[in-house]
């Protein structure tokens, strides 16, 4: 089994799903908008200087789940891909991710972001698995906590290698695209690492180490 692995925000799509999720919700009324697109956009600007605490973004972004019922988020996800997600999606992205298909490879999407947010997404672009940060489940409402290790930097590596105990493979002549630093863990495990549209920290990186270096977006 060979892995062809993908980071998802900015990567895959052209955008960041989790603020695009609360500018979303704050332009239909379940949020304040200011606040939270304010708090969004820091805990945005810590993850790209790669100085996120996981524990607290995961405090503010769960909190609302587990305000409402499943039925009523599920059909506010629903129009959130229709509206804010459909519009961002990369075609070269997509061929990437089919081209790895045809060539017989198990194709999955390993993401910071939150399995709710995300999992409509790995549908969109057809890959085989998805390993996203859990939110913790009870009596079908979300408690707003999360479950397990988040799907984050070093915790990328983890639930990788917890998934692969689980369904079997080996990271020989694996793949991950990334646009992230927060991913050199995962980069540097890989044998084929791609940089996509990288930040500046991973294009230095990307140019010591002659990692390829693409963009979807061009």
């Amino acid at each position: 089994m060979t892995l062809a692995l993908f980071d998802l925000d900015h990567t895959l799509i052209a955008g960041d799903s989790e603020v695009l999720w609360g500018e979303f919700l704050g332009e239909r009324g379940w949020v304040e908008p200011q606040e939270y697109r304010r708090e969004a956009l820091r805990f945005f600007d810590l993850y790209k200087s790669g100085r996120l605490d996981m524990n607290e973004f995961l405090d503010f972004q769960l909190h609302f789940l587990s305000q409402h019922p499943m039925e009523t988020l599920l059909a506010l996800r629903a129009e959130f891909v229709r509206e804010k997600i459909e519009t961002i999606l990369l075609p070269k992205a997509r061929g990437a991710v089919a081209e790895h298909r045809r060539r017989g490879h198990t194709t999955i999407i390993i993401t910071a972001s939150s399995r709710f947010i995300s999992e409509p997404l790995a549908e969109l672009y057809g890959v085989d698995h998805l390993i996203a940060t859990e939110a913790e489940i009870r009596e079908g409402r979300f408690t707003g906590r999360a479950a397990g290790v988040p799907s984050y930097a070093a915790g990328k590596v983890s639930r990788l290698e917890r998934w692969m105990a689980q369904h079997g493979g080996t990271l020989a002549g694996s793949w991950f695209y990334s646009d992230s630093h927060n991913d050199l863990p995962l980069l540097r495990r890989v044998e084929n690492p791609v940089a996509v549209h990288p930040d500046p920290v991973l294009a230095e990186e990307a140019a010591e180490r002659g990692w390829q270096v693409i963009s979807f977006t061009e």
